[in-house]
């Protein structure tokens, strides 16, 4: 008899309706991290768990401003963008261990980005052999860990990196 593969927190996404407004706003301007998955924040930007991941630890960095061009972003909020990007990679390295990482915007609707209006970039672990069968044949991507767990982890990370308290 084969194995079950069960990813339940997706039904949710397939199921419901998409919210109105932007998530980047809407999660930095709710307080409560630790149901968001906001695992640092930064002066200008912040760092987040995807809730839709492509491979688990797959983390976002946005501003706090609602700003979709690159060319739009401050000196300072790019700057921090980018560090908070480094910081990212640490983390991942730390307690993910990686074989690589993507790092990526989707600038534009037709770039793919499923959120064109506030600007973010994708920090995607990766493992030789991450893709299988399942992605290819049934368009389905089975994450072997949850989100509060990878939150744990990552925020535990980012305060050993940044000096602070997760």
């Amino acid at each position: 008899m084969p194995e079950q593969l069960w990813a339940p927190w997706r039904m949710r996404y397939i199921k419901e309706d998409k919210p109105e407004g932007c998530i980047f706003c809407d999660k930095a301007g709710d307080g409560d991290d630790r149901t968001n998955h906001v695992v640092w924040r930064g002066k200008t930007a912040f760092v987040l768990l995807n809730t839709y991941p492509y491979n688990n630890g797959h983390l976002m960095v946005a501003p706090y401003a609602h700003i979709g061009d690159l060319d739009e972003l401050p000196l300072e909020t790019l700057t921090e963008i980018m560090a908070l990007c480094q910081d990212a990679i640490k983390a991942l390295k730390k307690d993910f261990n990686p074989d690589g990482i993507n790092l990526g915007l989707n600038l534009g609707a037709a770039a793919g980005a499923g959120v064109k209006d506030h600007l973010h970039v994708h920090v995607v672990p990766r493992w030789t052999g991450d893709t299988n069968f399942m992605p290819v044949l049934a368009d389905v991507r089975v994450i072997p860990q949850s989100l509060d767990h990878a939150h744990l982890l990552l925020s535990r990370a980012f305060a050993e990196i940044k000096g602070g308290e997760a």
